[in-house]
């Protein structure tokens, strides 16, 4: 038995890792993620550590970078990028990295990956009740993008942090028998990224000190799919929760 817990109020993907992301009405969820996410980011070419990708965490100032798609299918890579003074620069092109390198004060590289770049896993989900409550602890409105989710949820009985129950679980996408779906394998621990404001950059640290304070440091759930599908927004959202797997093996 399923237990219906929600429905998608909203659904982001992010072309160019810690850039702007963009907002879609639907999307296609593959095995690595949905189609265009996250599969291209700066490499930091004087970093010789495990994780070279340069995020917002070091460089602010990315998350108002935007990437420019054309009209074509789902998850067709960008073809330009947006910079925060307007101007509009080829994604491979030597004239964005160097913008880039200049603001962050070392070279970077424009690099492809085609299972995408990931911290953790390559499917992110929030309610959005979690979202006000941190808001509310951190004494301002939070836009839900600070979190930077694939997938918003609004739940059918309120409450922050609901997520926590999905861990080990799967959550289904739409009520047909082949519908996409995700295994829920951990929490999202946090990081600085939610203190930047998505549309100036600017940083409110009180909000990943509420986030630290109050939850342990984790908001919302990464996943692994375990089934492939089109996710839309509206589409209801269903939990197989682990108790019941257990039963059943």
């Amino acid at each position: 038995m399923l237990i219906e817990i929600g429905h998608v109020e909203a659904i982001f993907r992010y072309p160019v890792k810690s850039m702007g992301g963009e907002q879609l009405e639907g999307a296609n969820l593959g095995w690595h993620g949905l189609d265009g996410d996250r599969r291209l980011a700066f490499r930091r070419i004087d970093d010789r550590s495990g994780f070279p990708w340069l995020t917002a965490s070091k460089l602010p100032d990315l998350v108002l970078f935007t990437a420019l798609c054309s009209d074509g299918a789902d998850g067709d890579l960008p073809t330009h990028i947006r910079t925060p003074d307007g101007q509009k620069m080829p994604v491979f092109g030597e004239d964005l990295a160097a913008e880039v390198g200049r603001r962050y004060g070392a070279p970077v590289q424009m690099t492809q990956m085609k299972h995408g770049i990931f911290d953790e896993a390559s499917i992110s989900v929030i309610a959005s009740d979690t979202v006000r409550e941190i808001g509310r602890l951190a004494g301002r409105s939070l836009d839900m993008r600070r979190f930077r989710p694939n997938v918003v949820a609004r739940l059918l009985r309120p409450g922050p942090f609901q997520e926590d129950d999905w861990v080990g679980g799967v959550l289904l996408f739409g009520e047909e028998d082949d519908a996409p779906s995700i295994t829920v394998t951990m929490r999202d621990v946090r990081c600085s990224m939610v203190n930047l404001d998505p549309d100036s950059a600017s940083p409110a640290p009180e909000v990943l000190k509420a986030v630290v304070r109050e939850h342990q440091n984790t908001a919302g759930i990464y996943g692994a799919v375990t089934r492939i599908g089109r996710l839309a927004a509206g589409q209801s959202i269903f939990l197989r929760a682990v108790t019941e797997k257990r039963e059943r093996e």
